[in-house]
């Protein structure tokens, strides 16, 4: 959250912005909510079919609304209203393409949802070329019943995959920072983990003191943060599946700015130690080993990994206002590379996963946005028109930033593309929400 803050008051209000950066928000389970702010010129026209239910009762979940909900959401897709369909197939046989060519549609989904065993199901699903006539892809999967949104995010993701040849991102995580206000004055602080839709909501971390600054593990197991308990900055890594944590870092001074190697590792994190004056160091996880990377009279901060791993990206004013450096992780001497030049403020840099290029918070017009930097040749792309972007964080196919804004007085977060062109709100049903940060793709 530096990158919100001017130059000119980094040092003597670090602390301040520690306490002060988040605001009130609603109920920390509150589900959050995609809106499509734009999209693509022409979203792909489909069908997406409610599935056949062959079970006793009811059936248990609507895959086809969440895989509707997915796709539409994504901006590149054009779902049409149920209540439209001229015909309703579930398997191949029923499919009368003439149906959907009437109502000028692409692309067809269908599927069935089988019901095993009391818990167990089969979910057999297709994806026509209505154009042609042709069946783009068939699938069939097996699933337990607590399981099944989990099975519905992973339709969208192979749907998506099918027809733009990019990886799907429905089966991530989000994870965010919410403040809830109680009615005596006092604040509660929570992370919370959630489904890339917002739905599944989880909490994390549960504090009276402020957490801040969410990192996930390269392997989607542990999320390290910064927690203010007992009024003093400390990193801890928390296994999800578990909940157990580890502090790792609660030095004297600032301890801030967690952010993992891709090897898992070695954590990247700003310290002040005992000079009070903000450099990068790596701590290894295993051994507790630290090294300092930066030692300059600067403020630096901010720390983002390379995707190979050889190269620490962080912020520092050491040519007069926030730029974006890159130094080599391994010690020992200071070798910092300037990496932005256009702009008089560039903050938070965060790598795409390709290694391409950088995320970063980019003042323009006094305004801050997101913009993407090629660390190669310090070129500037603004992507989004808020006048307090914030916190970017790649989708892990890359093609998404999720950030942190404000809209009406209030927090939300927001997602653009990495070209620009689709831009979301994610807000909170209830209230303000803060410090997104996406997920790596789940292990197999």
């Amino acid at each position: 959250m530096l990158s919100s803050i001017r130059l000119e008051s980094w040092s003597s209000r670090y602390a301040a912005l520690a306490l002060a950066m988040l605001v009130a928000a609603a109920a920390a389970d509150a589900q959050l909510r995609i809106e499509i702010r734009s999209g693509v010129e022409r979203p792909v026209p489909m069908a997406i079919v409610p599935f056949g239910w062959d079970g006793a009762g009811a059936p248990p979940f609507d895959l086809a609304g969440l895989v509707t909900a997915d796709l539409g959401n994504s901006g590149r897709f054009d779902p049409i209203p149920e209540s439209d369909m001229l015909s309703r197939p579930t398997q191949a046989s029923e499919v009368n393409f003439n149906d959907w060519r009437i109502l000028d549609v692409d692309v067809l989904l269908i599927g069935q949802l089988i019901q095993a065993a009391p818990d167990r199901y089969t979910i057999v699903f297709q994806l026509f070329d209505v154009l042609r006539g042709e069946q783009l892809l068939g699938f069939r999967l097996s699933t337990a019943r607590a399981d099944l949104r989990a099975a519905g995010h992973r339709i969208a993701d192979m749907v998506y995959l099918q027809l733009t040849g990019i990886r799907g991102v429905f089966s991530t995580s989000i994870a965010y920072v919410n403040e809830t206000r109680n009615p005596d004055g006092s604040r509660r602080f929570r992370l919370i983990v959630a489904d890339s839709d917002g739905e599944n909501s989880r909490v994390v971390a549960d504090s009276p003191d402020p957490l801040m600054s969410p990192t996930w593990s390269p392997d989607g197991r542990r999320i390290a943060y910064v927690s203010f308990e007992g009024e003093y900055s400390a990193i801890y890594v928390q296994t999800l599946r578990t909940g157990a944590r580890d502090r790792v870092s609660s030095r004297e001074g600032v301890n801030s700015a967690p952010a993992f190697s891709p090897d898992g590792r070695r954590l990247a994190l700003t310290l002040s130690r005992d000079d009070g004056n903000l450099d990068i160091y790596t701590i290894d996880l295993a051994t507790q080993v630290l090294r300092r990377l930066t030692q300059s009279s600067s403020i630096d901060t901010e720390p983002a990994w390379s995707a190979d791993g050889e190269w620490i990206y962080f912020t520092s004013d050491r040519s007069g206002g926030p730029q974006i450096y890159r130094i080599p992780s391994i010690p020992p001497v200071d070798r910092a590379e300037r990496v932005t030049f256009e702009g008089s403020y560039n903050a938070r840099p965060r790598m795409a996963p390709d290694g391409d290029s950088l995320a970063v918070v980019h003042r323009n017009q006094d305004n801050y946005r997101i913009a993407l930097v090629n660390p190669g040749t310090g070129l500037v792309q603004v992507l989004t028109n808020g006048r307090l972007d914030e916190s970017p964080s790649f989708a892990p196919n890359g093609a998404q930033i999720i950030y942190a804004t404000r809209e009406g007085g209030r927090g939300v977060l927001a997602s653009v593309s990495s070209d620009g062109r689709i831009r979301r709100q994610i807000a909170s049903v209830a209230g303000d929400v803060r410090e997104p940060v996406w997920s790596p793709y789940p292990l197999p």
